[in-house]
């Protein structure tokens, strides 16, 4: 591979052992004003759907991307997924890598599975997801982030993807605990995951939607979180998913909200990004005085942020 980036149009022609390089490289070169720009330029390019799978450990994530994929490649759409895992202790890498869990074909050059290490991000993604995520949605048609797991305090997946999805086990008392953490915000759509368990995956979804109706969900104006009962088992609910997940990307897309999501979302990506190499002072900073560093981040997150950096670095001494 050559010193510069390739051309979005030359990355989409590529194949995946280029798309491989290029996001090895952005986590080897994440500071280069190189690195920034094509980021960038990757970032206003975004064309795929979006979608963001979370949920407790255990749930069944892995084996729901799996359906999804191939209800993507049924369809005729190339689909990339971004897997991040738990962290070993000893090397800092991706502990389980979906790559082995998920049952993709190696000759298809219509998927693409990434796995990242979330490391000590509470947040469910990694340090390098949303660099990532901003090249694989301007090259792929489908892409779908699953996050290591949530909790109370994991919530950048609604900062990185246009669709969010929970998925609920079915007798596992989530549902009570999602309204006690305050969860049931995040998603625009909840999966019931393991409905061939019969009746409790019906009053699991039952539970849901009773959670719900108790909480302020309308993520877009217009849209009802729909609750849908899912087995990757037997694929029964997937296409129910899919058209979910096509019915929300249209609803956001048909007007300025898709736009206005990916604005905001850029700018919460460069305030990570300040919050992460220089605290909350970092942050106050890039919002205080310097109030155009924000309006920049809307289109030029990471240029936004290596021109902050630049000037706030030999301040600190760094």
């Amino acid at each position: 591979m050559s010193d510069a980036y390739p051309q979005l149009d030359t990355l989409r022609a590529g194949g995946k052992r280029q798309l491989a390089r290029v996001l090895s490289r952005l986590e080897s070169q994440a500071e280069d004003a190189e690195t920034a720009a094509f980021l960038d330029s990757a970032a206003g390019e975004a064309s795929a759907k979006v979608l963001g799978l979370t949920g407790p450990p255990g749930v069944g994530k892995s084996s729901l991307t799996d359906a999804l994929i191939k209800a993507c490649r049924t369809a005729g759409q190339t689909v990339a997924v971004l897997a991040i895992d738990p962290s070993s202790a000893v090397t800092g890498g991706a502990l389980l890598g979906d790559r082995t869990r998920l049952k993709t074909d190696p000759s298809d050059d219509g998927v693409f599975v990434r796995s990242m290490a979330a490391r000590d991000r509470l947040g469910g993604l990694s340090d390098h997801a949303v660099a990532a995520i901003a090249v694989l949605r301007c090259v792929c048609d489908c892409v779908i982030v699953e996050t290591v797991g949530i909790g109370q305090s994991e919530g950048d997946l609604k900062q990185a993807v246009d669709t969010v999805v929970l998925c609920i086990q079915p007798g596992s008392g989530d549902s009570l605990q999602f309204m006690k953490a305050g969860i049931m915000e995040l998603p625009d759509i909840v999966a019931v995951t393991k409905a061939d368990m019969g009746v409790l995956a019906r009053r699991a979804a039952s539970d849901v939607a009773g959670a719900l109706s108790l909480s302020d969900t309308d993520s877009t104006a217009g849209w009802k979180v729909p609750v849908c009962e899912v087995s990757a088992q037997t694929l029964s609910g997937v296409d129910d998913l899919v058209d979910h997940w096509t019915r929300h990307h249209a609803h956001i897309a048909s007007g300025e909200a898709l736009q206005r999501q990916r604005k905001a979302q850029h700018v919460a990506w460069f305030k990570d990004m300040v919050r992460a190499e220089f605290g909350h002072a970092g942050l106050k900073l890039a919002a205080g005085v310097e109030q155009d560093w924000l309006t920049f981040a809307e289109t030029a997150p990471f240029a936004s942020f290596h021109g902050f950096a630049a000037r706030l670095r030999p301040l600190l001494g760094l």
